[in-house]
């Protein structure tokens, strides 16, 4: 029998906090829409393509980051990811085209792959006991909404103190400090005998032939994409659309006195919301099914979405509509991923989560790109604001059918 293990472990305070930093850099860059475009002069969608291609190559690279750990270590997948993350800024806060920063985003992406939750939940997962194994992947996944919590107002803070350069030149500094907490990061590799004789190849086989990986797949597709869009556009969104804030109003009050600065606070809030929304779906996660709870928190998103723009945008319907929408923000994740672990195994959870997630970053690029395209096109995000509400219906859906048993023990020994 496994040892009973406490909750709080040092590799999940660690992985804890390299995504807490990861994201709260990666959450940040909607509020560089404006001001990079405001000093070039160029369409909304220049900047967001840049974004996009971060978003499709952080999918990328996330098995691929998934991999490199399972076969050279952990650490050290983590540490290229922190090298090429801060690369990727530095070479950025230099840039004065967009197709440096398209070129340069690829950077980006593959360095939040490679300190992000590929790699970091695998450990995790593969440290924690199986009776916290649900939550250990919860509280990894809310501390990405706790970075998401800070990383958006720390940048409008710092956009006030200097150029959107010097930023960029704070957060790879940060990036880098943050590879210091690595000595505590020891995970075993938590495997069956039958998972430890399997190679990668044959784990992949049989997860491709399966439906249910399928599902799975397809499913992730829809949470990138309104997840995306949302951090990628949803600052300037505000800024542009939302009604006054009112002197005298409660957020007038508290220093919230610009749509800007609302802005920042909505993904603020979302990612204060998530914190709870994603521990929620951790406990959840241990006592009820996890495919009909990830259906249940798509239909959710749908709706919330849907009601959100059919009514006039003020100040009050943004802060609604973060939180409702930041309780299920990341709720998925590890309802997803400890679905991945579930039915396949632990050996090579980060590879197979890696591949899902690949799904997610489409959905990402899709939701960022066609944004700033359709921005430029028709002057507002209403027409790919119901394309996502569209696409999460349909992941709602898909879950449904999904096969929620050991894929092993399905089959005859």
């Amino acid at each position: 029998m496994q040892a009973r293990m406490p909750l709080f472990t040092p590799v999940l305070l660690v992985g804890c906090f390299i995504i807490m930093v990861s994201f709260a850099v990666r959450a940040s860059f909607g509020m560089f829409q404006i001001p990079i475009a405001d000093e070039f002069g160029w369409l909304r969608s220049e900047f967001s393509l840049a974004i996009a291609i971060q978003n499709l190559a952080w999918g990328i690279g996330q098995p691929i980051f998934g991999a490199i750990a399972e076969k050279i270590g952990d650490r050290k997948a983590i540490v290229m990811g922190a090298l090429v993350y801060a690369a990727g800024l530095v070479l950025s806060a230099y840039s004065t085209t967009p197709v440096e920063h398209q070129a340069y985003a690829w950077l980006v992406g593959f360095g939040i792959a490679g300190t992000g939750f590929g790699v970091i939940l695998a450990v995790v997962g593969r440290a924690a006991s199986d009776e916290n194994r649900s939550m250990s992947l919860a509280i990894a996944t809310a501390a990405g909404s706790a970075g998401q919590v800070f990383g958006a107002p720390v940048a409008e803070w710092l956009l006030g103190l200097m150029s959107w350069q010097n930023v960029f030149l704070v957060f790879a500094g940060v990036i880098l400090a943050m590879l210091a907490t690595l000595p505590l990061m020891r995970a075993p590799v938590t495997a069956s005998r039958t998972e430890l004789e399997d190679s990668l190849g044959q784990v992949l086989i049989k997860a491709f032939k399966d439906p249910t990986y399928t599902l799975i797949f397809l499913g992730f597709f829809s949470c990138g994409y309104q997840l995306a869009f949302i951090t990628a556009h949803f600052p300037a969104f505000v800024t542009e659309v939302c009604g006054p804030i009112l002197a005298g109003s409660m957020l007038h009050n508290i220093g919230v006195t610009s749509t800007s600065a609302l802005g920042a606070v909505s993904i603020s809030l979302i990612g204060l919301a998530n914190i709870a929304g994603t521990l929620a779906a951790g406990w959840a996660g241990k006592r009820y099914s996890k495919k009909y709870l990830l259906a249940g928190i798509y239909t959710a998103r749908t709706i919330v979405a849907a009601l959100f723009i059919i009514y006039p945008m003020t100040p009050m319907t943004v802060i609604v509509f973060s939180i409702a929408m930041g309780s299920l923000w990341l709720a998925t994740v590890p309802l997803t991923s400890g679905l991945v672990a579930h039915i396949y195994g632990l050996r090579y959870m980060g590879t197979l989560y890696g591949i899902v997630f690949f799904s997610h970053q489409l959905g990402s690029f899709l939701g960022v790109w066609l944004g700033g395209r359709m921005y430029d096109a028709f002057g507002s995000y209403e027409q790919v604001w119901w394309i996502g509400v569209a696409i999460g219906a349909f992941s709602a859906i898909v879950h449904l059918p999904i096969r929620e048993h050991p894929l092993r023990a399905s089959r005859p020994a």
